[in-house]
């Protein structure tokens, strides 16, 4: 019986594993393929995420990957808490079921949270961070006493924030019929104030605001940082000596990215800890929050049967895959500063590489487990030019349709050589990886939208099974399934935004999903003498159409570890 708990409350997101599986092995030689697929579709909406298992001749394989139909799952009937991993793996412990939510009292009368959305104005506010936090409100994971402050230098009234807000704001699907009612409610727990980013009195005049809101109750307050990278340390600075909670927390989200390379990231890690300790500082990378990373590590440490086949010994490659159908329309000036690498693998991919390959940590703590991300990320051999491929999308007609080149972008010089692509190997020495290629994919106007994990096994028996599988949402709680599932056809909830997560994990001061300084400094060690040298070299990127499988080289540097890239329908 496969198991885990946290509390019944959606805004407990701490969470503990359990490890048994029902597992059963039948040596049939025709039966050679395992997959695990996680697959988002290709237009905008609510997500499905799928388990699949198939047969094969050829190889061994595990994909999550993101839309395939699936079959049903059985429920795990109890639940128990886990609060340490011992011998590698997680034990279980008596059925129980914790009432109280983690992290604050939502009912506690003395306190109350303030979230300033720093650049309320821009489209990442209006999109993401005042929908999430709408969404949170609705389900009832914020506190009973909060108050939402938009800040930009834009000039609005109250009502002019309530007005722009209310247009992104959507309610869940199953909940829907006192909608009118909550958002007019979380409108009025909206406010706004004007004011520059480098001005010490312009927060200070939010302070005061901020002071009649929170009514003499204990303060905490969260700024989320939606602000272009070069004016992070004028807004900390500001809000830290101005606006900073007098008798609670202080939290800072800050979005990527953060620098473009190993120096200029350190720098903004040294200008930020001037204003902040290390723990107040929140460095959100959404892909953490998504289902189907969480759902990763729930696989691997809560079904005893993949930890021992986790190594050399078993799998002979893993691939990240991240693919989009539609270029950088509307982002050509920002992404140029950048490129896919930067934007998508150095953070992205890479953290997800360090989840699927960290040992297994001492506990379920944010500290342990971003250790051992660390450890994975220290153990990296540091990637050449030799071990990457790079690309850039150019024009494409299909039928009567005309498909734009990265350069026609007004915003994008004409002889831009920023790749929209690029394809890498990346080692681990360490005496669990040692040898095994982990490959890495991502590019921009190809001819699918995916984001995906495949693992390939070596020669095993095959295995029929049933998994320990998280159930979407905001907590953490397991059903024990088939190994083929979709989420959408399984579950009737709406799937988080992963925006819901983080926003939520901040708050409550879970930091298990964020990237520590250490960690951010190990990534762009291994990154940052490649950038150098593709600048420095001004390498020419191989030229793909738009809406195709992306350069021919990357098929060539996957053959040269004799791997296929599963993305392609080749097992």
């Amino acid at each position: 019986m496969a198991s885990l708990s946290s509390s019944t409350h959606c805004c407990s997101s701490s969470s503990a594993y359990s490890n048994s599986s029902s597992v059963r092995f039948h040596h049939y030689h025709y039966f050679s393929n395992l997959v695990f697929s996680a697959i988002s579709p290709k237009k905008l909406g609510s997500k499905k995420i799928s388990l699949q298992s198939k047969g094969s001749q050829n190889s061994n394989v595990i994909i999550m990957q993101d839309g395939v139909v699936a079959t049903t799952a059985t429920t795990v009937e109890n639940e128990a808490p886990i609060k340490k991993l011992k011998d590698g793996l997680l034990p279980a412990s008596p059925p129980e079921v914790h009432k109280e939510p983690i992290g604050f009292d939502v009912n506690n009368d003395k306190s109350t949270v303030s979230i300033t959305v720093v650049g309320a104005s821009g489209d990442l506010a209006k999109k993401k961070i005042f929908p999430a936090l709408f969404a949170l409100y609705y389900e009832g994971c914020l506190p009973e006493h909060f108050t939402i402050f938009g800040y930009a230098r834009s000039k609005m009234t109250d009502a002019d924030l309530r007005n722009m807000v209310s247009k992104t704001l959507t309610c869940r699907i199953d909940k829907r019929e006192n909608c009118g009612e909550k958002m007019e409610q979380f409108l009025e727990r909206c406010f706004y104030h004007s004011g520059q980013y480098d001005s010490k009195d312009n927060f200070a005049e939010l302070d005061k605001k901020l002071k009649e809101r929170e009514a003499g109750r204990v303060s905490n307050r969260l700024f989320y940082l939606s602000i272009p990278p070069n004016i992070f340390t004028d807004a900390v600075r500001c809000a830290s000596v101005s606006a900073s909670a007098a008798n609670g927390w202080t939290r800072v989200i800050v979005e990527k990215p953060f620098g473009r390379d190993s120096e200029s990231s350190a720098a903004l890690t040294k200008a930020l800890k001037q204003y902040l300790e290390e723990d107040q500082i929140f460095r959100i990378d959404h892909y953490l929050g998504k289902e189907l990373v969480e759902n990763l590590s729930v696989l691997r440490f809560s079904n005893l049967v993949f930890e021992p086949l986790w190594s050399r010994q078993y799998i002979r490659n893993v691939q990240f895959i991240f693919s989009e159908d539609f270029g950088t329309e509307g982002r050509g000036g920002y992404f140029d500063n950048y490129g896919i690498i930067r934007d998508i693998m150095q953070n992205h991919l890479l953290q997800i590489l360090a989840l699927f390959a960290m040992e297994t940590p001492v506990s379920l703590d944010a500290e342990d487990i971003r250790n051992e991300k660390v450890k994975v990320l220290r153990s990296m051999r540091t990637l050449s030019v030799d071990e990457v491929i790079i690309g850039q999308y150019k024009s494409h007609t299909n039928g009567s349709t005309t498909y734009p080149a990265y350069t026609d972008d007004k915003t994008v010089p004409k002889d831009s050589l920023t790749p929209t692509f690029a394809a890498a190997a990346l080692f681990i020495d360490n005496a669990r990886w040692d040898g095994v290629p982990f490959l890495m994919k991502a590019g921009k106007a190809l001819d699918d939208r995916r984001t995906e994990i495949r693992v390939q096994f070596r020669h095993v028996p095959a295995i029929y099974l049933k998994i320990n599988n998280k159930v979407p949402g905001l907590g953490m709680r397991l059903d024990r399934s088939n190994l083929n599932l979709l989420y959408k056809a399984r579950y009737s909830k709406e799937i988080p935004d992963a925006y819901e997560r983080l926003l939520l994990d901040a708050i409550e001061g879970e930091r298990r999903l964020f990237i520590r300084s250490d960690e951010l400094d190990a990534a762009w060690a291994l990154f940052t003498p490649l950038l150098k040298e593709l600048e420095v070299k001004r390498l020419i990127p191989e030229y793909y159409p738009y809406g195709s499988r992306g350069p021919v080289g990357a098929h060539y540097l996957a053959a040269r570890y004799n791997v296929k890239w599963g993305d392609l329908g080749i097992e």
